[in-house]
This record gives structure tokens, sequence and C-alpha cells, in this order.
């Protein structure tokens, strides 16, 4: 106890200005390593918070080449949904495109429509024989909703299709020079392989930064606990076609939580694994002993979490950080930093310090992509942002898990974390903007062309209270 160590957090360092060879800081590159096997173009990941990241951010996020992580505060089956729109939403080819048999009545064709969120359906028998395709103008204006779909579809032989090898550009002039949105992929027994879109044709040459798996569609992650349902979630999720797990946890040094990364990676040897959340070198190699891909690193650092001054416990982010960062590096493992950048250069901060991808929350909520609604007051704009330990999260899962019967528990409920209004940002990707720019800038002043040479150059320098005030703008009053 008399030799304490001192933990620093982003606000108390700065990074010492270095001779640097990036002569613009559009000449650096923000590639890098979400996992041992998931690259990512910008380091920006969005937290898995239900006011942070369901389908519309993730969307979002891995068009902008970062990716995101569907929270996990849902029901299994909707959890796979928000995945599966991910995964749907765009790639070269749709490897399994919805499909309808020949008999389904219009009224199912514009239920599943609106469910999934699509606009045409492949027509195929009960062998996946294609014998026509069905798209929203087909059925725009019918009002007879039991007329069966095979009615009004366009049949086989009038269809545009493409044989499996097609290429990107085959396919691009094949769209054009037909007028038509949706291309079919057909073998030649007429077995549907899969389906091009011109949206996806679209995408694929707009979004060239775009976080893709190997069949081009976009990647997504998705969270499961460690108690009840996480295996059952977890396996669901994979067969979704989820690219990554995160464990989410306030304690990943909890034997609960190492038993359960254990499970999940003896059970699913090849998906992509992040456990945490920790905040000690320990804690890191116990995580990386039970073999997973990534270490998310932070208790207690973000700006709607209370843990540390309510249960006392925690470690400063910077500290944890550098330190966490110190015992991956030895095993090749990447490190997630996860809250505390309350500031652009934090992120820079973050990355030097060791981490190579930053979990940003704050950051992405009250967005158009962020869930909920915009809330009007005092002629301002706002969205509703909580943390998952806050005391409505938990008393809102815990009614809805049935673990309270009526509201006279509610006040068992210990909360870590608190709500709040946060001001309306507009789109996503203006946000992204910024935050790159600046990490762009950080980096150019330590000498870096990628974040592997932020790590190796960077210098930091501790400040004061008075150097921290320094750093801010002072002395003015500000145009409101």
């Amino acid at each position: 106890m008399i030799n304490l160590q001192t933990g620093l957090t982003y606000d108390d360092v700065l990074l010492v200005p270095k001779r640097s060879r990036v002569t613009h800081r559009a000449n650096v590159s923000t590639r890098t390593r979400l996992t041992k096997n998931i690259i990512l173009n910008i380091p920006f990941v969005s937290a898995n918070m239900d006011t942070v990241t369901e389908s519309e951010m993730a969307i979002a996020l891995a068009h902008a080449g970062g990716i995101g992580i569907i929270h996990r505060f849902m029901s299994i089956e909707r959890q796979v949904e928000e995945i599966k729109h991910v995964k749907r939403h765009e790639g070269f080819i749709l490897d399994k495109p919805f499909t309808l048999l020949p008999n389904a009545t219009v009224a199912t064709a514009k239920e599943q429509a609106k469910k999934y969120k699509v606009d045409s359906f492949i027509i195929v028998d009960e062998k996946d024989k294609v014998i026509g395709i069905l798209t929203r103008r087909d059925v725009l204006f019918v009002e007879e909703t039991i007329t069966p779909v095979k009615d009004l579809m366009t049949p086989f032989s009038k269809l545009i299709y493409a044989k499996p090898r097609v290429t990107v550009e085959e396919a691009k002039e094949i769209i054009i020079k037909n007028k038509i949105e949706k291309l079919p992929i057909i073998d030649n027994d007429r077995i549907l392989k899969g389906l091009i879109t011109s949206r996806s044709l679209e995408h694929f040459y707009n979004f060239t930064d775009s976080t893709k798996d190997n069949y081009g569609r976009l990647r997504v992650g998705g969270a499961i606990g460690v108690v009840d349902d996480y295996l059952e979630r977890a396996k669901a999720l994979i067969e979704a076609g989820c690219d990554v797990l995160v464990v989410d946890v306030a304690h990943g040094h909890n034997e609960v939580a190492l038993s359960s990364v254990s499970k999940v990676r003896k059970k699913f040897k090849d998906i992509s694994l992040i456990g945490g959340n920790v905040a000690t070198p320990a804690a890191t190699y116990d995580l990386i002993k039970l073999g997973v891909d990534g270490v998310k690193v932070g208790i207690g650092p973000g700006g709607l979490c209370t843990t540390r001054v309510i249960a006392g416990v925690g470690v400063p982010q910077f500290t944890a950080v550098m330190e966490c960062s110190s015992m991956a590096k030895r095993y090749k493992v990447p490190i997630i930093a996860d809250g505390g950048t309350n500031y652009p250069g934090d992120i820079t901060k973050a990355l030097a310090a060791g981490a190579s991808t930053c979990m940003l929350a704050g950051w992405f909520a009250g967005t158009d992509e962020s869930p909920g609604g915009i809330i009007q007051r005092g002629g301002l704009k706002y969205k509703a942002h909580r943390g998952s330990a806050s005391f409505l999260a938990v008393a809102d899962r815990k009614m809805s898990n049935q673990e309270f019967i009526d509201e006279s528990k509610l006040n068992s409920v210990v909360a870590e974390g608190v709500e709040a209004l946060v001001p309306y940002k507009g789109k996503v990707n203006d946000v992204i903007y910024q935050l790159l720019g600046a990490l762009r800038s950080g980096m150019s002043y330590c000498n870096a062309k990628t974040i592997e040479d932020l790590h190796k150059n960077s210098e930091f320098i501790k400040i004061t209270e008075a150097g921290f005030r320094e750093s801010k703008s002072h002395n003015i009053s500000e145009i409101q």
C-alpha cells in the first residue's frame, strides 16, 4: 500500500510532437486490426449499447471502414435479424436471397418484405428451382391480397439472369443493358445460387473502404453475455453470418466470465472472439490464454458509467490501455480501447498507447443511425443515451425477463451508469469524418504514416492540471 501506483487518464498526458516525414495528414493510413483475423480501414468500433448500435449504425460504420457491434439487449431472434439485415444489405453476390414459393399470397409477400426490409423475392419451387421473380412494382397496387405470387411474377421464360462465374463488370453491363435492378445467379439446373442488385454494385464502387467479408458482404459483430442463453445466442448469431462475437460483461476477469469465454471458444473454434472488459495485464493474459482474438479494455471510463464512484473500482484508462497493450503485444492480440475519449485527440492517445481500435459510444449516440427517436426540448433536438448498467437499462431488462414481477422490486437495482439526453448530431458519417481528420492530424505530428508507426514512435509527457487547462481554449469568450 505504501508504493501505490499512479494511474493516468487521457487528460493527464500529451503526445510529444516529432520531426515528421508526413507531409500531409491525407498521406497516413488508418488501417488496423480489430482481431487477429479482421482488418479495418478505420480504427472505430461502435459500442454494443442499446442507444448506439443496431443494424443501421453497423451498416454506416462498415461503409466507412469500421465495424458496429449489435447490442444483446433484445431477443435472440431480433438480434439475428439485425445481423442478417447488415449481411444482406450488400455484397457483390448475396448468397442467400429471400425466396417465396409460387403459391404464397400477396399478403405474405408484403408481410415478409416489411419484416426483412426487402423489395423483391425469387420465386422457387420446393427443390429451390427458380421459376420467376417478384418485385415491388408487381404488388404495389394489388389490392387482392390472396392472389398467389405466381400470377404476378416475371416468369423464368422472361427472366434476365447470370451464371455463377459472372464478374462485377459483366453483371454491371447486364443490369445497364436490360434496365433491371435484380440479377439472379442461376446454375445450369436452374438452381438459385445468389442475387446481384443494382444497389450492391453501386455500393461496390462507391464504398471502396468498406469493411467486407470474403463474399463482399459488410462485416458486423454481435454481443453475447456470460450467463443464461449466451451459448444459444452465440450459435444463432454465427449461423446468421456474424463476423465477430463480443463478450459483453462489466468485469471480464470474473470466474463466471472466464468460464463462459472458455466455453464459447471451445464450442465455436473458428469465430473471431473478443473478450473483456478488463483493465489489467493479468486479466489480459488470462483472456488471451483462453483463446480470444481481441481484448476490450476499460473499467469505468465511459461518460455514462459510474462504476468507479459506485463500486470504487477501476483503472484510469490511459494506464489501463498502455499496460494491457504491453501484455497483448507479446501474443500479437489487438486491444480495443473502450471508453474515456472525451476529446478527439484522446483517440490518438489511446492508439498511441498501444490500442489497435477504439470503441466509441457517446460520439455516435445522438446521430440519425443510433436507435431511438428525436426528442424536442427547449427548441433543441436530442436523443436518449444510457449506460448499459444504468437504472433504466437494468430495470427494463429485469422486467422484460420477468426477474421482477412488480415495480416494488426496483429499489433493489444498484445502478452503475446514468441516463442522459445528447444533442442531435445528424449523420454519423459527419462525426466519423471529423474524428478521422483529428486522428490523421495527430498521427502526422507523431511522424506516423500507419498505426503501427504510431505505436513505435509515440512519446508521452505527463502534464499538470494547469497544462490541461492551457491545452483547451482559454482567456476568450467563445462565439456560441
